[in-house]
């Protein structure tokens, strides 16, 4: 386990962006992208930290942990579903297949939280019980288990530059996919989540929620794609407190970045205007809770790799091939 003294010199060397001698990069709320040839992509993940739709801070290993953390649960759903993995030449970077996203993020929920504006939560605190197309009862407290995972669609950014609520009718309704691939992605999301609630929970821990991004291959198969199961897209609690503590009306223990959304909105900030200045104590926090889902899911020891990150990620592109 990395302790405050081994982050906080390297608070100031969080990777905040690539800078590879490549000409045409993307970039994205967490990851840069470059096309290559052969119908491949090159996605380097960056230690950006994004909550309500904005980049908050850079976090050290954030970046390698979720790189390697996604790769590891592609390699343990790949029974279920293809991904677009082909190698992974970085602890920051993955060489995948190109594939076209479809317009539409998958989130998964097993439970009713969360203080996000997309929240199941958030939005049955405001009195609404008509939520993604599903019908809530009144009495359901916070961090209760729903009956059986639901499917609550979003858009990504929508026209607010915020991700838009849909539900699972709108999704074929509006156009954002046909009804035979949306079945086949609701089939294979609740799979994943299945499989990922299982070997969370063998690892004491029970996954909450989650959110899966899939795309279409040149040869049309349907692909898992982006991040899997990691503390960005996802919630981890600790399984062994839970029930004891939603007794209380206490929080779960988590283990993911959710710790930092209810840190801003204490603050009052939920993603409009500038965002309040915090203390760098919360990102060394944030960094160890990043490694601590990394050793809890994989039962393997985190080993950092070195800082700076562009020269490192240059020269394993360079031995690799990638980059000539």
């Amino acid at each position: 386990m990395l302790t405050t003294q081994d982050i906080l010199p390297i608070l100031s060397m969080a990777y905040a962006s690539s800078d590879l001698p490549v000409t045409n990069r993307i970039t994205g709320k967490v990851r840069d992208w470059y096309d290559l040839p052969g119908n491949q992509r090159l996605l380097v993940t960056t230690d950006r930290l994004s909550a309500f739709d904005r980049s908050l801070a850079v976090v050290p290993y954030k970046g390698q942990v979720l790189n390697q953390l996604s790769a590891w649960w592609f390699e343990k759903t790949a029974d279920l579903i293809p991904n677009h993995i082909l190698s992974i030449p970085d602890p920051n970077a993955a060489i995948v297949e190109k594939v076209k996203p479809f317009p539409v993020e998958v989130i998964v929920r097993g439970y009713i939280t969360g203080v996000t504006e997309t929240a199941l939560w958030r939005r049955y605190e405001l009195g609404e019980r008509e939520i993604y197309g599903y019908a809530f009862e009144d009495g359901l407290l916070k961090n209760q288990q729903l009956p059986t995972p639901i499917i609550t669609p979003t858009t990504k950014g929508g026209e607010t530059g915020h991700d838009e609520r849909l539900t699972c009718v709108e999704v074929v309704q509006h156009g954002y996919l046909d009804a035979k691939r949306w079945d086949q992605i609701q089939i294979a999301a609740l799979k994943i989540f299945k499989r990922g609630q299982q070997v969370a929970f063998a690892a004491g821990m029970i996954l909450v929620d989650t959110k899966y991004e899939f795309g279409l291959a040149e040869d049309g198969r349907i692909m898992l794609i982006d991040e899997v199961h990691t503390p960005d897209s996802s919630r981890f609690w600790k399984a062994e407190s839970y029930t004891e503590r939603f007794a209380a009306g206490e929080e779960p223990e988590n283990f993911d970045k959710e710790f930092i959304r209810r840190h801003y909105s204490a603050l009052g900030y939920r993603g409009e205007g500038e965002p309040p200045v915090v203390e760098s104590d919360l990102w060394v926090q944030a960094s160890q809770r990043y490694i601590d889902i990394y050793e809890l899911l994989t039962r393997r020891t985190f080993v950092p790799a070195p800082y700076p990150v562009n020269p490192r990620l240059i020269a394993n592109l360079q031995k690799s091939g990638v980059l000539s």
